[in-house]
């Protein structure tokens, strides 16, 4: 493990403190899983953008889509649990 230095403002460090001690623990692992935290989040916003961008690309290159009424209706009914028939894709409509 290696050190790394922050500077805090003072009412930060206080909020820090006082979230520390409401919740059980020191502000050390306060900071460590708040760290862990966002850039847990971060990694997985990335990953939704690169699954966007690939489903796009995707799309662009079959230019096949399902509109988004039929996709909506299909996945109400299935939610539902009445019988859904999934929809046929078809050329994008430019």
């Amino acid at each position: 493990m290696s050190t790394t230095t922050i500077r805090l403002p003072p009412e930060l460090k206080a909020r820090i403190a006082y979230a520390a001690e409401r919740a059980g623990t020191n502000v050390h692992a306060l900071i460590l899983e708040a760290v862990a935290e966002k850039a847990d989040q971060l990694e997985r916003r990335a990953s939704f953008h690169d699954d966007a961008e690939r489903r796009h690309a995707d799309i662009v290159a079959s230019g096949m889509t399902v509109p988004w009424s039929e996709m909506r209706r299909y996945l109400e009914d299935r939610a539902s649990g009445r019988k859904a028939v999934r929809p046929a894709a078809r050329k994008l409509a430019r």
